[in-house]
């Protein structure tokens, strides 16, 4: 596989994954262009670096330098139905075409590589890690899943000797890296639309740890059914964290490792699933070699992601939060830490789930969870890749939500809804396009306040 071509065409180029690789090319001199279905704020970022995107699936727009097959790479997402017409056209003419996982494997291979697998909390614990060896002076590219606050971006570029990637599960991307550090931070059941069942899923994150390179280290969980270096709170695990207390909304704890402890860590991320990813990805940065003093300072200045608990209104009379939680148990940590930092408050959620198969596969587990807020709204089933199901909606969801205090409302009545509610904490949660609600629920609360 060549992936050092002139040309790089991308076809979904406004993917969080995506548009990451596409940084990373654009750094190493290549031409870049692309196609996405709609302008956003990412496409917006990566045309101000001079990538020339369009937004027509027509073969007429894609750049005539870039229909030479000899010197283009076109790298897609799963993403893009079969019948694309862009993707078509590469395809009939022999163009040289890979998956997005792919060419991770093939830019990873080469280099010292740290993944990051779990069906929960891969960006942060990515954006961490990514984090703690740049600031240790490692000559590494992260790719993340989301936006750092600390880099305003999914690419944390400082060389190329070490590499830090997301090890995603979904359509088993990850049997295509070769890392020499990788963690398992969950394994709960998801993307039963592929695997059909749980157990699939366990056995695909088996076939993940065969791909560690020889004389590499396995990082899991406490708990979970792998054998590897462990790591937990409170717990007798290799890498474990103690002693924890909240000074002035900052998490102080102790952290042991097989070789010493470290006293009086300092964190700035809340919940408890934020300390869990903390601990692995300083557990693998000293497993790589990173000074522990330096690694203590770096964790204290890490600012988070974009849409991973970000803190949108924080007041004494008003807090309003956004969350990509798409799954049950990441509403579950969600709701943990409101009960954590604001256990006198009221909740409101609003709620978009994300995909007909995953609601339906976890509706039981949604309802549960859901139902821990003093109020809970929904909005209409973000579909993404996926066409609808007969009886899978928001207002059968809403059915299983166990709280008289509950609706399904439409985008568009967001604002009226927040702008009455009593709440004084506000959540908005999902992997959709709820995001884009984000700045005008923001802007109507600081307005009515």
């Amino acid at each position: 596989m060549n992936i050092n071509k002139r040309n790089i065409y991308f076809i979904g180029i406004g993917g969080i994954g995506m548009s990451a690789l596409a940084r990373y090319f654009v750094a190493k001199g290549s031409t870049v262009a692309g196609y996405d279905r709609v302008s956003s704020e990412i496409t917006d970022a990566l045309q101000i670096l001079g990538i020339s995107i369009h937004f027509n699936d027509d073969i007429s727009d894609i750049p005539d330098h870039f229909k030479n097959p000899k010197e283009t790479l076109v790298i897609y997402t799963p993403a893009i139905p079969v019948d694309h017409n862009e993707l078509s056209y590469f395809k009939t003419h022999a163009f040289q075409i890979m998956k997005r996982s792919q060419v991770l494997g093939a830019i990873t291979k080469s280099t010292t590589c740290l993944a990051v697998a779990g069906t929960h909390g891969k960006t942060t614990t990515t954006s961490i890690l990514g984090h703690l060896l740049y600031e240790s002076n490692v000559a590494v590219t992260a790719f993340l899943g989301g936006i750092s606050e600390n880099y305003n971006s999914n690419l944390i570029l400082k060389g190329t000797e070490v590499s830090v990637v997301e090890a995603d599960e979904f359509d088993r991307s990850f049997l295509t890296l070769f890392p020499d550090l990788a963690c398992i931070t969950s394994m709960d059941a998801d993307h039963l639309d592929i695997y059909g069942e749980k157990k699939k899923l366990e056995l695909s994150f088996i076939d993940f740890t065969k791909q560690i390179k020889p004389g590499g280290k396995l990082f899991v969980k406490n708990g979970l059914p792998i054998t590897g270096i462990t790591y937990g709170i409170e717990d007798n695990s290799d890498y474990s964290i103690s002693n924890i207390k909240i000074t002035d909304g900052t998490y102080v704890f102790d952290v042991k490792t097989p070789k010493i402890s470290i006293k009086d860590v300092e964190f700035n991320l809340p919940g408890r699933h934020n300390l869990s990813n903390a601990l692995i990805a300083l557990a693998m940065a000293l497993e790589y070699g990173c000074p522990h003093q330096q690694l203590v300072k770096a964790l204290a200045s890490y600012q988070g992601v974009k849409r991973r608990f970000s803190y949108q209104i924080k007041t004494s009379d008003l807090v309003f939060i956004d969350d990509y939680a798409h799954h049950p148990e990441e509403i579950n940590a969600i709701y943990n830490t409101i009960k954590e930092l604001y256990p006198k408050k009221e909740s409101l959620v609003i709620f978009q789930p994300h995909l007909y198969s995953r609601t339906k596969d976890f509706v039981d587990d949604f309802g549960k969870s859901l139902s821990q807020f003093n109020e809970v709204v929904l909005l209409p089933i973000y579909p993404a890749r996926e066409l609808p199901i007969p009886g899978v909606t928001s207002e059968w969801l809403l059915g299983f939500v166990e709280n008289n205090n509950k609706s399904v409302i439409s985008k568009d009545t967001i604002i009226h809804k927040v702008t009455n509610s009593k709440a004084e904490v506000i959540i908005t949660l999902g992997a959709g396009d709820i995001g884009q609600e984000v700045e005008s629920i923001k802007k109507a609360l600081c307005y009515a306040s």
